[in-house]
């Protein structure tokens, strides 16, 4: 698992209401940059990126989604939109760049289009996004998932989500920290009797204004690529960058290249 044990990063901290509670942390000084993890993982997944955020003048905020990492699921009627909002507002960010990783791409997409003015830079890596239907390999791939935790191979289905979302430059460590995160989400979210809802609100794409780099990866699902293709013709002034090394965690499986693409991609919209 990776450590992260740099001195900049502070403890984690707890944001707490009657219906979540919000896992945070804050490193460095200076612009502020949002990291969303993917929904195969946590937090954690960004210990590689945040380093270098800190040491190029970034002010680094990342959170546990609800039910990920240390992040309990919720007690009532939630969006995880709303509840990142109520981070950065406890961290006292304004303007803020944005970095978001699957699953975490799809609440970063609701967050810049509800509060366009608000979301300087939007750098999505392989992202999800709301409404979005399934292809046939996905579609095979959560069944293969879902068989699996209906027979109770919890450890069998964190293996088979490490296999599938990292690409061929992943190292065995990298692997066994994914295995982890993604088992870790099991015993959060697995067996619960009743599944929070969450409160879902109409958003227009078409009201981004943060400069957009839509990112994939040649080894990922042709899903993901499709979805970033899609964006590109509907968020005003977006590119694309696709990866020929890279799976669907790129900011994992080399974090030498993907932080060069991120800084890169800040500092042009600083």
């Amino acid at each position: 698992m990776f450590a992260g044990n740099w001195g900049a990063v502070r403890r984690p901290r707890w944001l707490a209401s009657a219906a979540m509670t919000i896992a945070y942390e804050v490193a460095g000084e200076g612009p502020a940059v949002l990291l969303l993890h993917s929904t195969v993982v946590d937090r954690r997944m960004w210990d590689p990126q945040v380093p270098a955020l800190v040491e190029a003048g970034f002010r680094a905020i990342r959170c546990d989604l609800n039910g990920f990492g240390d992040s309990p699921l919720p007690t009532g009627l939630y969006n995880d939109a709303d509840d990142v909002m109520a981070v950065l507002s406890a961290s006292t960010a304004g303007d803020f760049a944005i970095v978001g990783a699957s699953g975490g791409g799809r609440v970063a997409l609701e967050i810049a289009a509800r509060w366009p003015s608000r979301v300087s830079a939007l750098l999505l890596l392989c992202t999800a996004v709301s409404g979005f239907e399934r292809g046939p390999e996905l579609r095979a791939f959560g069944e293969r998932e879902d068989a699996l935790l209906e027979a109770g191979d919890l450890d069998g289905a964190a293996e088979l989500n490490a296999v599938r979302w990292l690409g061929p430059e992943a190292d065995q460590k990298t692997h066994a920290a994914v295995r982890v995160m993604q088992r870790h989400i099991y015993d959060v979210q697995w067996g619960v009797d009743e599944d929070p809802q969450q409160r879902t609100y109409e958003y227009d794409l078409a009201d981004v204004t943060a400069r957009t780099l839509l990112v994939t990866g040649a080894h990922d699902l042709p899903d993901f690529r499709r979805i970033a293709d899609d964006l590109a013709s509907v968020l005003p002034g977006a590119k694309r960058l696709e990866l020929p090394w890279a799976g669907h965690l790129p900011g994992l499986e080399r974090p030498d290249l993907l932080n060069q693409v991120m800084l890169e991609f800040l500092a042009q919209a600083a």
